[in-house]
This record gives structure tokens, C-alpha cells and sequence, in this order.
């Protein structure tokens, strides 16, 4: 359930979900790479004691 309610409102997410999309992914298989992709933000934040950021890797313009 997180990964669909983070599909509807979490911009991040909603742009990687349609990216999968347009590129012919099933929808079961974009839901997992969003669960995939959360989890993943959540162990970095646990990991790092930082709070999340979603500029990390966008490169300063």
C-alpha cells in the first residue's frame, strides 16, 4: 500500500512510476520498483541520520 499511495502523491515517485510506464513495464512491475525505490530512500535516511533530501544527487546548476 505505501508504494501506491507514494505512486498518487510523492512527486518523486510519480515521475519514476511514469518514466516505467512510457518504457512498457507492467503495472505490478512499476508498483515494485516503487516499493524498491522506498525502501531504498528509507535506509539511506536511517542509514545516514540525515534527513531526507531530494536534491541529493541533483548536480547544483
Amino acid at each position: 500500500m505505501p508504494a501506491l499511495v507514494a505512486r498518487r502523491y510523492n512527486p518523486l515517485i510519480r515521475d519514476f512510476c511514469e518514466r516505467l510506464l512510457t518504457k512498457g513495464k507492467s503495472k505490478m512491475a512499476v508498483i515494485g520498483a516503487a516499493m524498491h525505490k522506498l525502501l531504498r530512500q528509507v535506509f539511506g535516511v536511517l542509514k545516514s541520520e540525515q534527513p531526507f533530501d531530494p536534491n541529493f544527487l541533483t548536480p547544483p546548476s
